[in-house]
């Protein structure tokens, strides 16, 4: 992990002497206190692997050695070509969507998050929709209350989806002309890989490089949104590219993760370099 669920162990590993590999450090995305644990970890880490060029050279000028960064892509793509698209039954059961809605908390004052989920519930009506559940960060509530709200003709809500059916829905939409919206990291990482149109929404993935496949809005208004969902479902799928690697994060990982000595002279000990 990149973010707050990571950083109690990496505190724990650099205070108990364990060597600490970092993956997808060096990128941005505001998230809700993603930014500030991200760049923390970095500097308790000891080894780094960047997701992209431009996230690997921010690790490099917050004082990380060179020897010490390696740019290897995003796991989140290892094996997405194994997945089949979502079968045809089970599409069916979640509505045969054309929207995927994914709304996380963005930690916005002034109830800025129900704001941009009455937004997107406006936006979104007339259209087949599957609204998947925010995660659990504070404000989670608040979005579940109306993604859920009165029955929507067109609209079914779950949960959960185990990653094979959601990348296998994303195929779907990717084939068949629909789009992920909301905030999610998925639309701007695995969606771009799997060549799906995306809306991002406000500023919770602020920072994060935006693929081709992205369309960003920041206002709350639903008339915009919904312009910008047409604007996605509309898109040339044939020219969207993505900065995050072959799909091979995980092999470059191991191998270096095998030719690293952690108990090597020298290898925990931590120095700003400026």
């Amino acid at each position: 992990g990149d973010r707050i669920e990571a950083f109690a162990a990496a505190s724990a590993a650099s205070i108990a002497g364990w060597a600490l590999a970092h993956i997808h450090g060096g990128d941005r995305a505001e998230g809700v206190a993603d930014e500030a644990m991200r760049h923390a970890i970095t500097k308790l880490a000891h080894l780094h692997f960047a997701a992209t060029p431009q996230s690997a050279d921010r690790i490099l000028r917050m004082g990380e050695p060179k020897e010490r960064v390696k740019c290897v892509g995003s796991p989140a793509i290892d094996a997405l070509a194994g997945i089949p698209p979502l079968d045809d039954a089970r599409f069916r059961s979640l509505g045969s969507p054309e929207i995927v809605a994914l709304l996380h908390p963005a930690g916005l004052q002034d109830d800025g998050d129900r704001a941009y989920t009455e937004a997107m519930v406006e936006a979104v009506a007339g259209r087949r929709v599957l609204w998947l559940a925010p995660n659990h960060d504070p404000g989670r509530e608040r979005i579940v209350d109306l993604m859920r709200g009165p029955a929507r003709e067109g609209v079914v809500c779950a949960e959960h989806l185990p990653r094979e059916q959601f990348v296998g829905l994303l195929k779907r939409l990717a084939r068949d002309g629909g789009a992920l919206v909301g905030n999610s990291s998925a639309g701007l990482i695995e969606a771009a890989a799997l060549r799906c149109p995306v809306v991002d929404i406000g500023p919770r993935q602020a920072g994060r490089e935006r693929p081709n496949n992205v369309v960003h809005v920041e206002a709350f208004e639903s008339r915009t949104l919904r312009q910008a969902i047409q604007k996605a479902v509309e898109m040339d799928r044939s020219a969207i590219t993505h900065p995050y690697g072959d799909g091979r994060a995980g092999a470059a990982i191991a191998a270096c993760l095998a030719a690293t000595d952690p108990h090597a002279h020298g290898f925990l000990r931590k120095r700003n370099s400026y």
